[in-house]
């Protein structure tokens, strides 16, 4: 469970669980971590937890909100982290994250190694070209749901996750790599630089933006600020100066 560790000078004031989807920072009584001081906005900041991911949010403060030293308006916490509120310190601790960045991907995508692999459609398909990757699809005839007696359709089927999916890197030294996107959320990017998710939903898949002065784009369109995109088959994502093409497994 991630928490976070808030300070002044060398005294630490309290600890706060994360076990709320949103939490919110400022100076009036009614947030959920509340610093009175004159240097604090009445609502400073918000931290957004997503299973094991948290990111920080400036709500347009007046002293703005510094992590690490650096100003912020959006920013994907890592484990370690220290949010910096005038004479405050707010350290973000989360037990699950891994204690060492991932080298692949030139140090840019957030991924695990173990996860990452080439498939034998990819060796068989090189003759394609270096952007593209062959891909079986299967064609499935629409067949009008069965009725029950007196002509009465049964009733619809519970909601069930959607067909797997993946990316493929595109470009850079990892190109023709690829991932399965089997997790409820997958973080890309480097932070700092630019991060964005992709949350995988019922109805299917969304990348939003999350950290970043650029927007990822989606087949040559740039992303709106907050605004998930749900993405298609064969989409090309452009991410942190890396291509990707994102395609569902047959």
């Amino acid at each position: 469970m991630s928490k976070i560790i808030l300070s002044m000078d060398t005294m630490v004031l309290k600890e706060i669980p994360l076990t709320k989807e949103r939490i919110t920072i400022g100076r009036k009584p009614h947030n959920d971590i509340q610093i009175d001081n004159l240097a604090i906005s009445g609502e400073h900041a918000v931290v957004v937890t997503i299973l094991n991911d948290s990111f920080l949010e400036d709500l347009e403060s007046t002293n703005g909100t510094f992590v690490n030293g650096q100003a912020v308006k959006k920013h994907f916490l890592q484990n370690g982290d220290v949010i910096e509120l005038g004479k405050y310190r707010l350290k973000y601790v989360n037990e699950a994250a891994p204690q060492t960045a991932t080298p692949d991907f030139e140090k840019t995508m957030v991924l695990r190694p173990d996860m990452l692999r080439k498939t034998a459609d990819q060796i068989e398909n090189k003759g394609l070209g270096d952007t593209q990757v062959g891909l079986k699809t299967a064609v499935h005839a629409a067949v009008p749901p069965p009725t029950q007696a007196g002509g009465v359709p049964p009733a619809a089927p519970a909601a069930t996750p959607p067909q797997l999916a993946a990316i493929q890197i595109l470009s850079g030294a990892n190109a023709g790599k690829e991932m399965d996107l089997t997790k409820t959320l997958t973080t890309l990017g480097k932070p700092g630089v630019q991060v964005a998710v992709i949350a995988r939903r019922p109805h299917g898949y969304f990348i939003t933006h999350v950290e970043g002065a650029q927007f990822p784009v989606v087949d040559g369109i740039t992303l709106e600020a907050n605004k998930p995109h749900q993405l298609k088959d064969h989409d090309i994502v452009e991410l942190a100066g890396i291509k990707m093409e994102f395609f569902f497994k047959v």
